[in-house]
């Protein structure tokens, strides 16, 4: 079922594997702080950044980008081009990068620190803080603010591992995959506050063969979303929470718009989340589809929709004129999901009235609510249970 996503699997750890060996193997060695850069947290170091970047990248032997201990303050957007890099790209951080106290000098950017058109990219270790907490505040308040950046973005580019690096109290999303090839990141740690606004973790879109290991998620939003485009896609031993779980969607925002699909994730752990495995469309017309999904080895703990497919999703009745999904779900498994739900509600499946969700498998569902067994909700959904069930399938 997922052989083009086990592929990606397989090629992404033998990149792994071969970056690492570019990076101990490593001929020059560009240091930020030999460069310029101060390591005080708060004298720019931007242009210190690039220079290193763009030293490696026109290397005719191996070399990396190395960021020592300590703090640096990157003042504004920064782009890393690997349009015209000669060999792969390695950058080794043993620091933290820092956003700018006075977060309208970023914010009004779509990402802070964006790497594009790179084939070839090894990323290890660091800290990425955008200290995004007064942004947050100027939202709560009800006053005019900017949107905010992404900390991380991986744009347009091929072959890329990004191992051990931690993002802490972005602006908006922490790291964005988008439009990008076989990418791998594994032992990723996330943290925001759980009220911190349009926080998402990882969000991936327009990308394929997209892997996701052995990471911990903590943030105000999605722990991982999935957006339009993206194929063969795996997600294996996370740990979510808080958050609103781990999303396929918002999709069908728009008419012509391109599905999901080959997506695993599996032994993976939700604690106190708003969601646990969601599918989530838009009431609207749309040529968007879901197809051939394996949800397998789940854990919930107080998770207050452990199972949920939302196919009505219009908030505040806004922008979805004709309210009824026209993303088609197919080939949906539920396998082994257990724990605790929060709600009475603990599987719900709320599928189009125009287009029912079809091939719906549950196996082996065990979620109680209250140390009792949980209830189920089912609207044009059609599949088949096996297995022990708990709450009983409405299938």
């Amino acid at each position: 079922m997922m052989t083009r996503a086990i592929m990606g699997y397989i090629f992404a750890t033998l990149c792994l594997a071969f970056f690492k060996h570019s990076a101990s193997a490593a001929v020059s060695s560009y240091n930020v702080q030999e460069l310029g850069a101060k390591a005080d947290g708060t004298t720019d170091s931007t242009k210190f950044f690039l220079s290193a970047w763009s030293l490696a990248c026109a290397s005719n032997v191996s070399a990396q980008v190395y960021v020592p201990s300590g703090k640096y303050l990157i003042s504004n957007a920064v782009v890393f081009s690997g349009r015209n890099c000669k060999r792969t790209m390695v950058m080794r951080i043993d620091g933290t990068i820092i956003a700018p106290a006075d977060y309208n000098l970023i914010a009004n950017d779509e990402i802070w620190i964006k790497f594009d058109n790179v084939n070839g990219l090894y990323i290890s270790g660091g800290t990425v803080d955008a200290q995004a907490a007064p942004l947050w505040a100027c939202k709560a308040s009800g006053n005019s603010c900017p949107t905010g950046a992404t900390s991380l973005g991986f744009y347009s580019s091929r072959n890329i591992v990004v191992s051990g690096i931690a993002s802490i109290n972005s602006q908006m999303f922490h790291m964005i995959v988008y439009k990008c090839n076989n990418t791998k990141l594994q032992g990723i740690k996330i943290s925001a506050p759980v009220d911190s606004p349009n926080t998402d973790g990882i969000h991936v879109q327009l990308s394929t063969g997209v892997s996701i290991l052995s990471s911990q998620i903590g943030t105000g939003d999605d722990c991982v979303s999935i957006g339009p485009g993206t194929t063969d896609t795996w997600i294996e031993s996370v740990s979510c929470g808080p958050g609103h779980g781990i999303s396929i969607g918002s999709l069908g925002w728009n008419l012509q718009e391109p599905g999901v699909q080959n997506l695993t994730v599996k032994t993976v752990t939700f604690r106190n989340t708003e969601n646990g495995v969601r599918i989530k469309t838009w009431a609207r017309s749309s040529t968007g589809f879901v197809n051939n999904v394996l949800f397998q080895h789940i854990s919930m703990g107080n998770v207050k929709n452990p199972i949920l497919i939302d196919q009505d999703y219009c908030p505040n009745q806004e922008n979805c004129p004709d309210k009824v999904s026209g993303v088609k779900i197919s080939n949906v498994i539920y396998q082994d999901i257990h724990g605790t739900s929060a709600t009475p509600v603990a599987l719900r499946l709320q599928c189009s009235k125009s287009f029912p969700c079809s091939g719906i498998r549950l196996q082996d569902v065990e979620l109680t609510y209250n140390n009792q067994s949980a209830t189920s909700s089912c609207a044009n959904a059609a599949g088949e249970a096996s297995g022990v069930m708990k709450p009983s399938s409405c299938l």
